[in-house]
């Protein structure tokens, strides 16, 4: 179900979703940067809360209990406005969360092609999903499953694959500086400085 974006005013934050190794986080602390706004990475605060990694809180308490600690923070980030907010790639599986995240603001959808996510991921063991002997069929699994809700919530679509982070944040940074709703937002930058 594509959710309608209701903001009055235009949008109170910039919410990148996509696949692990998309560049959420790397490009959300560089946008963040460029318009002076705050930066929240929703998985570092994860674990910046429990005082642990990903890894252990999916050994410990399961994906299940990884889910819940996310989805209270996604409710609570999203509450708030003048951000850019990361989220890990499989945040849009909660209902709720995709809810949340759609009323956050405008939300930036970075794509990544199955064979640069294996390239940048695959090894990665501080990726729980990634536990596994063939993680080019894990990402495919996960693709199939997340790419059509990635494609319902998403504002703007931006292809991260054959650009590095300067280039992937200045192609997305432009796009985000032309968008009228994005003005008042971005203004804030002009008012802190």
């Amino acid at each position: 179900m594509r959710l309608a974006f209701q903001t009055m005013h235009g949008a109170s934050n910039i919410v990148l979703i996509g696949p692990m190794g998309a560049g959420k986080s790397v490009l959300g602390r560089r946008i963040a940067t460029h318009f002076g706004l705050h930066f929240i990475d929703t998985d570092a605060l994860i674990e910046q809360r429990t005082g642990t990694s990903i890894p252990i809180i999916f050994d410990v308490e399961g994906e299940a209990g990884f889910r819940a600690r996310e989805k209270a923070v996604i409710g609570e980030v999203c509450a708030l406005h003048g951000q850019v907010i990361a989220t890990g790639g499989g945040a849009v599986l909660d209902v709720e969360n995709q809810y949340a995240l759609k009323q956050a603001g405008l939300v930036v959808y970075l794509r990544v092609s199955l064979a640069q996510q294996i390239k940048r991921v695959a090894n990665d063991r501080n990726r729980p999903l990634m536990a596994t002997d063939d993680p080019a069929a894990r990402l495919q699994q996960l693709a199939q499953q997340r790419e059509p809700i990635y494609q319902a919530l998403a504002d703007l679509r931006f292809t991260t694959d054959d650009l590095n982070a300067e280039a992937a944040s200045e192609r997305v940074i432009a796009r985000l500086a032309g968008l009228p709703r994005l003005q008042h937002l971005i203004a804030r930058k002009d008012r802190h400085a």
